[in-house]
């Protein structure tokens, strides 16, 4: 059997296991052990074994326990409540200014927790009742906050980035700066045209008034403990103190004295936020140990270098090819998780790039960008689902309904960040990494 039918064939399998709704991460490792067995030979079996314990003692898997940890504890902390107050005393005389705080709370808010669905949950809960309390239009309160949730995987510290670098060997500290300036620019189209629409159509949102200037500053005193979490996360990545893995450390100990100082690490809320953590980081673990076992067999069997060599030798430029790759992103997005996308994607589509000459760097913006859209696109939009259940009387219809003129945004911003790489990789660069 040739190369071009086995993956044709590993392809339908895998299709099949889903539409069956296997686990994705058993599905990978069951497609790869039958593949083994079938493929290669028997004593590859081994490998499975090695690479479970090569997967879950690697010392980047170590940094995912403790920035889900982080994400854990700042969720209860009141940092996203404190956020979430001071933009809006500073942003809520804008067109739209509830919206484009609730956006700005989102942009703050990623900065520490790496986490899409717990940046959409926890900002959705203060500000969606908010907007809609003020009149809003329902489908830009919900609208908002899905697509400003999906900041959370693109500014770091980004747990999705920290699976890109481990499939890929590419540094983490890297992408964690490199997605600073594309993801303040996503925030910057995000609220323009928040601010856009209302101004057009003022109906969507009524004009509020500020507040007074000394409730402005007196509002900053409540963000002190964001700021300074953020800043002793990225700062020390940036000024060579600490590597990714050390910073997650940091940051899971700060966040879990700032919730001591603030009062809220009751005994059943941190039983609750370790229990979350353990769930988390063992359904990636098995995920990316069963992509791997199938990125070995694909790897024995020669299929990413024949699909490499395939696509280079098409007469199309290499740009047409990388516009391909995003719309078989954005595809996948619209039926997997951001996880399972890139562990069944990237051990083919991550050679492709590299033959091609793209930058590793600059190509897990591209990727993070995509898989955020996925975050708001049916059917299986993770982002929607977590709003629907933080917010009940809010229809699926109205949720949908709002998340779709912003998933173009986010499509105007990815085109930005493509034509325009320097926007990703100039940051890395200065900071001589």
């Amino acid at each position: 059997m040739d190369v071009s039918t086995i993956a044709i064939l590993l392809i339908l399998l895998l299709i099949l296991l889903l539409a069956l709704g296997t686990p994705i991460s058993f599905g990978l490792g069951f497609l790869g052990l039958a593949g083994i067995v079938c493929f290669l030979d028997l004593g590859n079996l081994y490998q499975i074994a090695e690479i479970a314990a090569t997967t879950g003692t690697n010392l980047f898997m170590i940094t995912l326990p403790l920035f889900i940890l982080m994400a854990e504890i700042v969720s209860f902390s009141g940092i996203g409540d404190d956020i979430y107050t001071a933009a809006h005393d500073w942003l809520s005389w804008l067109p739209g200014g509830l919206a484009i705080s609730s956006i700005v709370t989102c942009t703050g808010f990623a900065a520490i927790s790496g986490s899409s669905p717990a940046t959409a949950a926890t900002i959705g809960l203060v500000s969606i009742p908010e907007m809609i309390k003020r009149g809003y239009n329902r489908r830009l309160a919900v609208g908002s906050i899905a697509v400003g949730g999906t900041l959370g995987i693109l500014i770091p510290p980004s747990i999705t980035m920290i699976i890109y670098g481990f499939i890929t060997e590419v540094s983490i500290g890297k992408l964690f700066i490199a997605g600073i300036i594309p993801g303040l620019i996503l925030a910057f189209i995000l609220c323009l045209s928040i601010a856009l629409a209302v101004k057009a159509r003022p109906g969507l949102a009524p004009a509020t008034k500020g507040v007074s200037w000394s409730k402005r500053f007196s509002s900053l005193k409540r963000v002190w403990a964001f700021l300074f979490l953020a800043i002793s996360i990225i700062g020390s990545i940036y000024a060579g103190i600490a590597t990714p893995t050390e910073s997650a450390a940091i940051g899971a100990t700060l966040s879990l004295g700032i919730a001591i100082i603030y009062r809220r690490l009751t005994v059943n809320a941190m039983h609750e936020a370790l229990k979350r953590t353990v769930a988390v980081t063992s359904m990636i673990m098995f995920l990316v140990i069963g992509g791997n076992v199938l990125a070995f067999l694909l790897s024995s069997l020669g299929i990413p270098q024949f699909v490499t060599e395939g696509i280079i030798s098409l007469n199309i430029s290499k740009w047409s090819v990388m516009i391909i790759i995003n719309i078989i992103l954005l595809l996948m997005g619209c039926l997997l998780d951001p996880m399972a996308i890139m562990v069944i994607s990237l051990p083919i589509l991550f050679p492709i790039v590299t033959q091609l000459g793209f930058d590793p760097v600059w190509f897990g913006i591209v990727v993070t960008i995509n898989v955020e859209m996925g975050m708001i696109t049916p059917p299986v939009g993770l982002n929607l689902f977590i709003l629907k259940g933080s917010v009940p009387n809010i229809t699926m219809k109205d949720i949908v309904g709002g998340a779709a003129p912003f998933l173009f945004l986010l499509v105007i911003g990815l085109m930005i960040i493509m034509f325009f790489p320097s926007l990703a990789t100039w940051l890395p660069g200065r900071m001589g990494f």
